[in-house]
């Protein structure tokens, strides 16, 4: 991480794993960087040294989207509208792994439960 960042490290931790990779990512946070608990992918909960917030002056920050999305349903608007204007004029898109046509089930969900899908596993009739 630090290569990438003129060894400075990330200013923002997305997280949707947990596990033993959270702390790591913590250590590489940059000074005043934000962590964001976004889930527990790997099933394990991580217990973080809180010594390493106080030493990066850093924020680790629970990101539960569909409870915000809940209670600020203006901004939800506002935020959906602006990823489907970006989407239109082709500035974001998802990364397909791969697409399988729906007899083919089997080595999709392999390719889930193994891990290695690196973005969408598209299902077609």
């Amino acid at each position: 991480m630090r290569g990438a960042t003129d060894g400075k490290g990330p200013d923002v931790i997305y997280d949707p794993v947990g596990g033993s990779y959270a702390e790591a990512a913590l250590r590489a946070i940059a000074w005043g960087g934000r962590f964001l608990v976004v889930g527990f992918a790997s099933g394990e909960i991580p217990k973080l040294p809180l010594n390493l917030v106080l030493l990066k002056s850093c924020d680790i920050r629970g990101v539960f989207w569909g409870s915000w999305a809940e209670r600020n349903r203006a901004g939800y608007r506002a935020n959906l509208s602006e990823i489907l204007q970006l989407c239109a004029q082709g500035r974001l898109s998802a990364h397909v792994h791969e697409t399988y046509r729906l007899e083919e089930i089997a080595p999709a969900l392999h390719a889930l439960a193994t891990r290695k899908a690196m973005g969408k596993v598209i299902l077609r009739p």
